[in-house]
């Protein structure tokens, strides 16, 4: 063609239209769906029961059809044939039989199959995890009585303090690489884990004012680099079987003494198993393809992870000064709480799917955390007063801390570091130097820093988009 087509008739065949006269076959041609007026026989006989038996046969698949021609490529897959339906149903075709049917079976709409959760969490990943973090602690049950009493736990907790800041803040930094790629998530531990341990074992060695403390410092900040790899690669289980002679010398206490040197040993074997399954870990990333354009995200981002890891470590090293069994129980909890962090997600997006308003929503989503937070804190109460620890103090102290890892994992870290931190810094003044409130500076700043999180995170993750 060498022009546009007509798209409205014009001259003579307007006037052709004009003068067509109004017969049925014309007014048929004008509705959109012709077979809707289609003459449809009276239902009478054997063929009106032939129909219902069809209709009854097929109700649960015509019922949900918008529209008779749906019906009919129902029946013209079920291999109806133009004989068979006006022989047996009484219908002149395919068409005039589905819109009887149509017709006579009502609409019902279901509801689709829910979707699975995606958030859905690992069960035995997360109480693995809760084990990994609280089984090393055994180590100083073991080598505890080798260190000299000066200046070796001010050591160890200023290693340790950097050790946990650095690994949070490398951690988020590979959690990202590891998004792009295993190849480049495992640059980033290559190069971040020793430069870690090395800065950690300086510091603490710097305090330490002996070799054995020295020493011990070092195995610390080593073993705490190694093992950060480890998780953020995934290798639970390896880690686990890494823990195997600190735990059998740890549990061994209960019964017998095992002697200076296999106190020192034990401990020292799991530090070389960390080091060489890291090793491991990493050259495995070596063989992942490269991911093609990716450029490295900035330093910036991960930079309050790392403030509240410093900051979750003060406050939990001023909850284990008088109590040092609480550690151990908070240490254990954060299988838990992981598990918790998985199922708030996957109850919000449930929410998000059965909720129609945005108040609604928002309620909802304050129920989730409340009952989330009473699932966590509820076996806290029982195992506090077990240890004989401060029951008021550790649950206001775990449940700042798992909000807080509630807003990382949603990408607000800044709100969490900055009030970690300054619940650490009054915390800190008050205990260390005996200045008012005292002892009763933790439970207060933890309290009040529980109820500034929970603002933050009813105002940030009430909102549908942050679930989307």
């Amino acid at each position: 063609m060498s022009g546009p087509m007509a798209l409205e008739p014009s001259g003579a065949e307007q006037d052709t239209l004009t003068l067509r006269l109004a017969d049925a076959p014309t007014l048929a041609l004008r509705f959109a769906d012709p077979h809707l007026l289609a003459p449809v026989l009276p239902r009478h006989g054997t063929r009106a029961d032939a129909v219902d038996e069809l209709a009854a046969a097929l109700a649960d698949r015509i019922a949900p059809a918008v529209h008779p021609y749906e019906v009919a490529a129902l029946l013209e897959s079920e291999g109806l044939t133009g004989t068979v339906i006006r022989e047996k149903y009484g219908h002149a075709d395919l068409f005039t039989l589905a819109t009887a049917l149509y017709r006579h079976v009502p609409r019902t709409f279901p509801e689709p199959p829910r979707p699975t959760d995606p958030w859905r969490p690992d069960h035995l990943r997360c109480a693995l995890r809760g084990l990994l973090f609280a089984l090393p602690g055994l180590a100083y049950a073991l080598a505890g009585r080798l260190l000299p009493p000066d200046g070796a736990v001010r050591a160890l907790v200023v290693a340790g303090l950097i050790s946990w800041a650095w690994n949070q803040a490398l951690g988020h930094r590979a959690y990202v690489r590891l998004a792009t790629g295993r190849r480049e998530a495992g640059r980033t531990l290559t190069k971040g884990a020793p430069l870690g341990a090395a800065m950690a074992a300086a510091a603490g060695a710097a305090l330490s004012g002996s070799v054995v403390t020295a020493l011990a410092v070092t195995t610390q900040s080593a073993y705490l680099a190694a093992a950060g790899v480890l998780l953020v690669l995934g290798r639970e289980r390896l880690l686990l079987a890494i823990l195997v002679p600190v735990t059998a010398g740890g549990v061994s206490l209960l019964w017998l003494e095992p002697g200076n040197v296999l106190r020192a040993a034990l401990p020292l074997l799991s530090l070389l198993g960390a080091i060489a399954a890291a090793g491991w870990a990493l050259r495995a990333t070596r063989s992942a393809p490269a991911a093609p354009g990716t450029s490295r995200p900035g330093l910036w981002p991960s930079l309050p992870y790392g403030l509240f890891g410093l900051a979750a470590g003060s406050l939990v090293f001023l909850a284990g000064r008088d109590h040092p069994w609480a550690v151990i129980v908070l240490t254990l909890s954060m299988g838990p709480a992981e598990w918790l962090l998985y199922r708030y997600r996957g109850l919000s997006v449930a929410a998000l799917r059965s909720t129609r308003t945005l108040g609604g929503f928002r309620a909802r989503s304050a129920a989730i955390l409340a009952g989330c937070l009473l699932l966590y804190l509820g076996p806290l109460t029982p195992a506090a007063l077990l240890v004989d620890a401060e029951t008021a103090t550790l649950l206001l102290l775990a449940a700042t801390l798992w909000i807080s890892l509630l807003l990382q994992a949603f990408g607000t870290a800044w709100p969490p570091a900055v009030v970690c931190l300054t619940a650490a810094a009054f915390s800190g003044a008050g205990m260390l130097t005996g200045t008012p409130p005292g002892a009763a500076a933790l439970p207060l700043s933890c309290g009040v820093a529980v109820l500034c999180l929970i603002a933050v995170t009813l105002r940030e993750l009430g909102r549908p988009s942050a679930h989307v």
